[in-house]
């Protein structure tokens, strides 16, 4: 027999302490609880975030900021040298790229990098593509048919509508009533 080959059957549990039943034991009398206080009655709980007085890990780091990580495109990304799966005249597409087991997730959207060759002509539609694979398709013959971006419509709105606002319009509006009270300055060299 072998100590990988010990199951419970044959080597037993380990003995469980037994506390609180006599000094004799050694774990008597306070029964491991240590002497007194909280901590040694029944029932206690303790907060996480609760640290004795030293100031807590929630009010010693800072709470201001903003991070775009949040809001951030995740691209799944193919390069050129992986599109050679597809025969020629085949479409590309985002799910047949997932299927194919090109890309792990779809995610934000498909990206075509020019890393590698093309020997195929190909209509690959992709949400972007960077500039050599668009001319390396472009050699080959190939199409390229952008998908759009969910969301991106929402921002182009968001770009369109800044400094258009009431609170923009109103500053406008101040400043321009400002302009026209001022005197205008006397033309110089004639009096």
């Amino acid at each position: 027999m072998n100590l990988h080959e010990l199951n419970d059957a044959v080597a037993g549990k380990p003995v469980r302490h037994r506390i609180g039943r006599g000094p004799g034991s050694g774990w008597g009398c306070t029964a491991g609880r240590g002497n007194n206080g909280a901590r040694c009655r029944s029932g206690y709980k303790t907060k996480f975030y609760r640290e004795g007085g030293q100031m807590p890990l929630v009010r010693r780091i800072a709470k201001r900021g903003f991070n775009n990580k949040n809001f951030g495109k995740v691209w799944a990304f193919v390069n050129l040298h992986d599109l050679n799966a597809f025969a020629d005249g085949d479409v590309v597409t985002p799910e047949e790229c997932l299927r194919r087991g090109l890309i792990p997730k779809v995610r934000s959207g498909l990206k075509v990098l020019g890393v590698g060759t093309l020997e195929r002509k190909l209509t690959i539609k992709c949400h972007r593509v960077s500039e050599t694979a668009k001319a390396a398709i472009d050699a080959k013959g190939g199409t390229i048919e952008l998908i759009p971006v969910p969301g991106e419509d929402a921002r182009k709105d968001w770009k369109a509508k800044r400094g258009k606002g009431k609170r923009s319009t109103r500053r406008n509006e101040a400043q321009a009533r400002a302009d026209a009270k001022k005197p205008k300055p006397a033309a110089k060299g004639k009096r």
